[in-house]
């Protein structure tokens, strides 16, 4: 189980882009890096071209570039501020069987990260 998802609200720790918070938009966890909305932004020059309609593409574009996992702390429900993850099993009944479900929990304020 991912200590960082796809949708988490997460702030960076170290870089040059420290203290800004943003969304996550996607997960490598083979390379250990992370997409954050409006964080690492890099100038991108794509070559022109022109679409089907005859409009033109290409220019230069700003994308957001893969941060490294470590670099990001989640971000705590509770305090707002930067949280370390744990994990909480628990057991839950349903239709008679009973299952294990590991729930991700905040260590500063101890409250359930969605």
């Amino acid at each position: 189980m991912a200590k960082i998802k796809k949708g988490d609200l997460v702030v960076v720790i170290a870089g040059r882009d420290r203290g800004k918070q943003g969304r996550v938009l996607e997960v490598f966890p083979e390379k250990q890096r992370v997409v954050v909305e409006g964080v690492q932004r890099m100038t991108k020059h794509v070559k022109a071209g022109r679409t089907t309609r005859g409009t033109r593409t290409g220019g230069i574009e700003t994308i957001e570039a893969p941060i490294h996992v470590s670099n990001v702390m989640l971000v705590d429900p509770e305090t707002k501020k930067g949280t370390r993850v744990g994990y909480r099993t628990e057991e839950i009944e349903r239709d008679g069987r009973t299952r294990t479900v590991r729930v991700r929990v905040a260590k500063r304020s101890g409250k359930d990260i969605a």
